[in-house]
Order: structure tokens, then C-alpha cells, then sequence
């Protein structure tokens, strides 16, 4: 089954890329130099950012739907970061290394199934996943510190 991984839209956070960090502290958002990598997923370039980069931490709503898996929580974005371009049943490397929480919602925004697996396994869970009828995106988390990494979609 074809997929295709997203990142997240850089227009979003576009606005406060400029802001000094009173304003971005106002945000429950900051500046944070990289000191190791990997460790700092972008989620619009879906790259680890590199030791010295910069990242803006800030809170992201992943999942806004109106059912009552409505989500939110922290990510990273690389200072200059352009948006990923990946092509069908691209991986990009930064889910390669991590072990994933794998979570299949319905057109509703409902859970239909969820599964943890190490990124090297992640095409067979997508097509597992997206065997089942119901389920219309898949969100991929870091599995142990839970944060949202990017969606995916049907081809």
C-alpha cells in the first residue's frame, strides 16, 4: 500500500521566528541550542537538527479534531528549516533510529489501532494499519518520550 509522510506546514510558525524571547516565553515557546544529534527532530524538515543548530521548542496541537483524541504537545523546529519533499513510501532517516508509537485514526479523529515498533520495521506497520478500512491518517510519536513526529496518508 502506497503512503506518503508529511511534516508539519513551516507557515504556521513562520510569526515567531522574529519574536524576542519575552514575547516567545509569553508562547510557552524558546530558542534552544543543539547539543547533541541526534536528539532535536525538526518536524517541518523531518531532520535531525545538527549540534549548534538552533530550535524553537513550542507547544503544537498534532491532532485537532473534535473527538476526545484532540492532542497536543511539544515539538521542535530547526531555525531554518525548509519543508520535507518526500516522495511515496519515503522514510525519512531522523524515524529510522527511533522506536515509534504507530496511531491509526479514523476520518472522525478516532483511534482505530496503535502499535510501538523501532522505525526500520515502519512500512509494514503503515500497510498493516492502513489494511484496516477504517483507519483514514496515521500520526507517528517517539515512543518513549511521546512527542508527535509528522502524519501520513494514503498515496
Amino acid at each position: 500500500m502506497a503512503f506518503q509522510i508529511q511534516g508539519i506546514n513551516p507557515l504556521n510558525f513562520y510569526h515567531l521566528l522574529m519574536l524576542p524571547e519575552t514575547q516567545l516565553k509569553e508562547k510557552n515557546a524558546c530558542w534552544k541550542l543543539v547539543d547533541a544529534s541526534p536528539g532535536y527532530p525538526c518536524r517541518v524538515s523531518l531532520v535531525d537538527a545538527k549540534a549548534g543548530e538552533r530550535v524553537l521548542c513550542l507547544p503544537y496541537s498534532h491532532h485537532n479534531t473534535s473527538s476526545f483524541y484532540r492532542a497536543s504537545g511539544p515539538i521542535f523546529i530547526r531555525e531554518h528549516a525548509e519543508p520535507a519533499k518526500l516522495d511515496t513510501n519515503e522514510v525519512p532517516l531522523m524515524l529510522r533510529h527511533r522506536l515509534l508509537s504507530i496511531r491509526a485514526y479514523s476520518c472522525e479523529g478516532v483511534m482505530e489501532t496503535a502499535e510501538v515498533a523501532q522505525g526500520a520495521e515502519l512500512e509494514g506497520v503503515l500497510e498493516k494499519q492502513f489494511s484496516l478500512g477504517k483507519v483514514d491518517y496515521i500520526h507517528i510519536h517517539n515512543a518513549l518520550p511521546g512527542c508527535f513526529n509528522c502524519v501520513v496518508y494514503r498515496a
